[in-house]
C-alpha cells in the first residue's frame, strides 16, 4: 500500500496506539488498521487531485465512548451497556466522516462520565479511573504509580497527548474536557451550549452536556470544531440557524477588537491554588500586557455557590436520564437470579451500575423528591441564574439571547461606549487548583473532609452552568507539572475565545522560548 503524507501520519498514530496500549486510552478492539489506512490513502488521493473534503480530510479523530458510532460498540465504560451497538451514529460523527476525517477508535472514560477512585469517599471527582475497561494511566509514572489524567474525557486527552490521533472528541458537563486537557498538556475546548449537536451523545445532564474538542494546538481544536458545529433539527437543544445568524450579528463588534480587555476574578484567587499554577497564571497575564492587552480585576460573587449548585443539578438530571437503564427498555439484564422481594430491575441496576453511578442516582433522586426539591433543586436553579447574571454583568457585550431594554438613538452610542469601557472581553483563570496528583494519593485522601475533591472543579463549573464557551490552553512546562489556563467569553462568541486562546498560546510560547521563569515583577490591578 502506497501511503502519502496523510497516510504516513496515520500510520505513526496507529503505531503510537500500539506503543501506548498499556496506558488504556482506547477501549479494546475499536481500531481496524487495514481499513483506517485505506481511508487515509483515499484522503491522500483527494488531496493530490485537489478534491479535499475539508481541512481535516484524512486526519484521525478519536471519539469518546459515550458518543454513538454505528460501526463500533458504545459502552460508556459501563457493564450496563457492554456490547451495545447503536443503530445510528451521533451527528458529530456523521459530520466528521462527511468531512473525510477517519475515526481513530473509541476512548476510555469514567462510567457514564461520572468518576471516582475506589475507596475515595471525599466527593465525586473524575480521574478516568472508574471504567469497566480499567483506568486511564498517565504517561508520567513513579514506581508504577500513575498520575491522574483528569476526567471524564481522560482517554481522549491522553490519546492526543501521546500522538495516538490528530484530535479527539470528548463531552464536557462541568469541566470534563478542560481538566483532562490541563493535566495532559493539551488544548481542551468547550463550545457554547447548543452550538454543537448532542444527538447521539449518551446523556449525563442534558442542560450541561456539551461536545468538546481536544487537540494539540488551538488551531487543531478550531479545525475540528468548525466541522462539527451547526444546527441539527434532531437535537431540541441545538441553536437554530436563524438564531445563530442573530448571535453573529449581535457580536459583530468583536471584529473591531485589536486588544483584549482581560478580566481576572477576585474570587478565583483561592488560598488552595497551587503556587506553581499561580506563578504561571501571573506570568501569562504579564506577557499579554506586554502585547498591548489590558488586565482588569472583576468580581464574580456567586462563584462560591456555583459548585454546590452544580452537584445538585447534575446528579438530579443524571438520575432522570439513567432511569431507562433497567434491563427491559435499555441495558444488559442482570445475570444472577433476583430475589422474590426485589423490584424487577433492582438486581440489574445494582449489578451493572458502578458505585459512583448508583451514588449519584440516589443523590439526584433525593433532591428531586417532593420533600427536598424546594430546598435543593429549585434553589440550585436560582443560583445557576445568579452565576449567569454575574457573567453578564462583567462582559462588555450583552448576552445575545436575552431581551434588553430598547435605547433611544441619542443614548445608544454613549451607553455602548460606557459598557465597553467598563466590561471585559474575556476572562482568564487557571483551569485547575492543583497539579495532576498521583492516583495513590487520591485513595489516601482524608474522609473527614467531604468537600476537598469537589474544589478541583471550582474554575470549570461556572462556565458550564452559564453555558459559556471556554478553552484550556497548556502552559509549556517540563515533565508532569502540567498547567492549563482557561479562557472564557460571552455566550455565543466562540470565535473570540478561540482567537484569545491563540493569542494566549503565542504569548506562552514566546515566554517559554525566552526562558520565562523569572520572578513576577508586579501584579498591578489583576492579582
Amino acid at each position: 500500500m502506497s501511503l502519502g503524507r496523510i497516510g504516513q501520519q496515520a500510520k505513526q498514530c496507529l503505531k503510537n496506539q500500539v506503543e501506548y496500549r498499556h496506558l488504556n486510552a482506547f477501549v479494546p478492539l475499536t481500531t481496524c488498521l487495514e481499513s483506517t489506512l485505506q481511508d487515509c490513502e483515499k484522503a491522500d488521493e483527494r488531496h493530490q487531485n485537489g478534491n479535499t473534503l475539508s481541512i481535516i480530510d484524512g486526519q484521525l479523530i478519536a471519539i469518546k465512548d459515550n458518543i454513538c458510532t454505528s460501526d463500533q460498540p458504545t459502552t460508556c465504560a459501563s457493564a450496563m451497556l457492554q456490547g451495545f451497538h447503536s443503530p445510528f451514529p451521533a451527528t458529530v460523527v456523521e459530520r466528521l466522516k462527511a468531512s473525510g476525517a477517519v475515526v481513530a477508535g473509541k476512548t476510555n472514560l469514567d462510567e457514564f462520565g461520572m468518576g471516582q477512585v475506589p475507596k475515595l469517599k471525599s466527593g465525586p471527582r473524575s480521574h478516568s479511573f472508574n471504567s469497566i475497561h480499567g483506568p486511564v494511566k498517565s504517561s508520567w509514572t513513579i514506581l508504577e504509580d500513575s498520575r491522574s489524567v483528569g476526567g471524564s474525557s481522560g482517554g481522549s486527552a491522553l490519546a492526543v497527548q501521546t500522538g495516538q490521533c490528530f484530535a479527539a472528541l470528548g463531552t464536557d458537563t462541568g469541566g470534563s474536557v478542560r481538566l483532562p486537557a490541563a493535566w495532559t498538556g493539551t488544548v481542551g475546548f468547550k463550545p457554547s451550549y447548543g452550538m454543537v449537536s448532542r444527538w447521539g451523545v449518551v446523556a449525563y445532564a442534558n442542560s450541561l452536556d456539551t461536545v468538546g474538542v481536544i487537540g494539540r494546538s488551538v488551531e487543531a481544536a478550531k479545525q475540528v470544531y468548525n466541522v462539527i458545529k451547526g444546527y441539527d433539527p434532531r437535537d431540541p437543544t441545538s441553536i437554530p440557524s436563524l438564531t445563530r445568524s442573530r448571535i453573529q450579528s449581535h457580536l459583530s463588534r468583536r471584529l473591531t477588537i485589536k486588544h483584549f480587555r482581560i478580566g481576572v476574578p477576585r474570587e478565583y484567587l483561592l488560598k488552595e491554588l497551587h503556587p506553581f499554577i499561580h506563578t504561571h497564571w501571573s506570568l501569562a497575564l504579564q506577557s499579554l500586557q506586554r502585547k498591548g492587552h489590558s488586565v482588569h480585576s472583576i468580581s464574580l460573587p456567586t462563584t462560591k455557590a456555583a459548585l454546590a449548585a452544580y452537584y445538585v443539578l447534575a446528579p438530579a438530571e443524571a438520575s432522570s436520564n439513567l432511569a431507562k437503564y433497567d434491563g427491559v427498555r435499555y441495558g444488559n439484564k442482570a445475570s444472577n437470579d433476583r430475589d422474590k422481594s426485589d423490584v424487577l430491575f433492582s438486581s440489574t441496576r445494582g449489578q451493572n451500575f458502578g458505585a459512583e453511578v448508583r451514588r449519584r442516582i440516589l443523590l439526584g433522586s433525593y433532591t428531586l423528591s417532593s420533600t427536598a426539591i424546594n430546598n435543593y433543586f429549585i434553589r440550585a436553579q436560582k443560583v445557576r441564574r445568579l452565576v449567569q447574571d454575574d457573567f453578564n454583568t462583567v462582559f462588555a457585550m450583552k448576552h445575545p439571547l436575552l431581551e434588553h431594554p430598547k435605547e433611544t438613538t441619542s443614548s445608544s452610542s454613549s451607553t455602548k461606549e460606557a459598557e465597553e469601557e467598563n466590561g471585559v472581553d474575556i476572562i482568564i483563570t487557571p483551569t485547575s487548583l492543583n497539579l495532576p496528583p498521583l492516583l495513590s494519593s487520591l485513595r489516601d485522601v482524608d474522609d473527614g473532609d467531604p468537600t476537598k475533591q469537589f474544589q478541583e472543579d471550582v474554575y470549570t463549573v461556572p462556565a458550564s452552568l452559564a453555558g459559556l464557551p471556554a478553552i484550556s490552553v497548556p502552559v509549556p512546562t517540563s515533565g508532569w507539572q502540567q498547567v492549563g489556563l482557561q479562557v472564557m467569553s460571552q455566550y455565543g462568541d466562540d470565535e473570540m475565545v478561540l482567537d484569545a486562546a491563540r493569542e494566549l498560546e503565542g504569548a506562552l510560547l514566546d515566554g517559554a522560548e525566552a526562558g520565562d521563569e523569572r520572578r513576577i515583577e508586579g501584579n498591578g490591578d489583576c492579582m
